[in-house]
């Protein structure tokens, strides 16, 4: 069974009320309706009832069986102002501007338990996504950035879990001091314990393995190294590390020596930064025709999933399948 038939049996079974900010764009609505009708998630939609129904009609979908939340006529909608104004100690005003906005609105939905997660992105930019969604739900306790993961499915790979692997960060810092891939490393290792069921084994990837070159940028993978050890002393990672090493048994035995329990045998692997992992995320899906999934965003209190602008019905509906194993 593919990674993706499994996350949608698991969903089936206890499915998630997903709640989908941009309830207006055509996508999320064929997305939200294979969703509904394939039992995999309870999505609720955001928006005016009259323009999700007509678009949808236009589509050829009904939505009776969708619940549409209207944040102008919620009644939600006071409740939430007076809960940003009290946490945030602003004047009313302030909190009707904030909750007005739909990302803001929907992650005030997912704080308060209307909903288990959030799904966007498809016509906000990233930025906003995460800015709506660190105001409004926050950070993880110990985690100081936010940051993203795909998880890479590689035919005829035999290595990482099962032939899975998880590259992290591939869609936001583009270049993360040590004490931010540190922490991109612990949420990343989390992901895929929550995610995925995995005992992580974390490789800090570097163009040196254990010393074998110098350089500041060497350097930073190391401290981040053994910041993420000090913060999480239980968890198996290790650096700083060549990819082969990583991933492949003899070479980590040449280069690590047979004691390394994360050498050879690594499923997440931690870029040292956007270019890198961005670039090697796409290659892997080029040239070794493996099927990638995400970018998902990670760091949050509570699960959300950033969408691209180009996304697919697929896309959305993995991407909400998915995040529900979080959830």
């Amino acid at each position: 069974m593919g990674v993706m038939e499994t996350f949608a049996q698991r969903a089936k079974q206890n499915p998630k009320t997903i709640i989908y900010p941009e309830g207006t764009n055509p996508t999320i609505l064929k997305a939200v309706k294979t969703l509904s009708s394939e039992g995999l998630a309870k999505p609720v939609l955001l928006g005016k009832p009259e323009e999700l129904i007509n678009v949808a009609a236009e589509l050829g979908i009904d939505l009776s069986d969708v619940p549409i939340v209207h944040p102008q006529t919620s009644p939600l909608m006071e409740q939430y102002v007076n809960l940003y104004c009290q946490e945030k100690d602003m004047p009313p005003g302030v909190g009707q501007r904030i909750m007005r906005q739909p990302l803001c609105f929907a992650a005030m939905m997912v704080k308060t338990g209307k909903a288990d997660c959030m799904v966007a992105g498809i016509d906000h930019p990233t930025e906003e996504v995460i800015l709506a969604s660190e105001l409004i739900i926050g950070l993880c306790p110990g985690i100081s950035v936010i940051s993203s993961f795909f998880i890479m499915d590689i035919p005829n790979f035999t290595g990482g879990e099962n032939g899975l692997l998880i590259f992290a960060d591939p869609a936001v810092n583009p270049d993360p001091d040590a004490e931010q891939l540190a922490d991109i490393a612990l949420a990343t290792a989390q992901s895929a314990e929550e995610i995925l069921g995995w005992e992580p084994r974390v490789a800090m990837l570097s163009f040196s393995t254990k010393g074998s070159a110098s350089h500041p940028l060497v350097d930073k993978v190391i401290n981040a190294t053994e910041l993420a050890r000090q913060k999480a002393p239980h968890l198996l990672i290790e650096g700083e590390m060549q990819a082969d090493a990583a991933i492949v048994e003899a070479v980590a035995q040449k280069k690590m020596g047979s004691e390394s329990k994360v050498g050879g045998k690594a499923n997440i692997l931690i870029f040292p930064d956007l270019n890198a992992a961005n670039i090697s995320c796409k290659l892997v899906q080029r040239l070794a025709k493996a099927h990638s999934y995400g970018p998902f965003l990670q760091g949050f209190n509570l699960p959300v999933s950033d969408l691209s602008r180009g996304a697919t019905v697929d896309d959305i509906v993995g991407a909400s399948i998915i995040l529900s194993a979080r959830a």
